[in-house]
């Protein structure tokens, strides 16, 4: 009888600052059953850490706010976003209502564009 495999994990790291994103790459390579994507490769999953440092000095978002702006950039609904952040939906429109306010959009589509036009986020 052959012993049943669990599929790995396909990760991605999506991390501005080189010396953490090494870290984590060498932290990460050793867990059993996870794998790091190569580039180009679709990954189950993807960390991602950005430097609010280098943002523009006008805005001011969290690192969450930076987490539910990345999956409003995706699409994901308010309900997904909180599933993928382990957040309730109450907490995601109140960062979504914090976001529109801090780049002065009309809405999520708005904030998304806002958000790329000034480079606070990559499309």
């Amino acid at each position: 009888m052959s012993e049943a495999t669990t599929p790995e994990i396909v990760l991605s790291l999506e991390i501005d600052d080189p010396v953490l994103a090494d870290r984590l790459a060498v932290l990460l390579g050793n867990v059993t059953g996870l794998r790091l994507a190569v580039p180009g490769e679709q990954a189950a999953a993807t960390i991602i850490a950005r430097d609010p440092r280098g943002m523009p000095d006008d805005i001011a978002l969290t690192q969450r706010e930076l987490d539910v702006l990345a999956l409003m950039a995706e699409g994901a609904s308010n309900k997904m976003i909180a599933r993928r952040l382990g957040i309730s939906v109450h907490t995601v429109k109140f960062h979504v209502g914090s976001l529109l306010d801090k780049l002065d959009a009309t809405g999520r589509t708005d904030a998304v564009a806002h958000a790329a036009r000034r480079g606070v986020i990559e499309l």
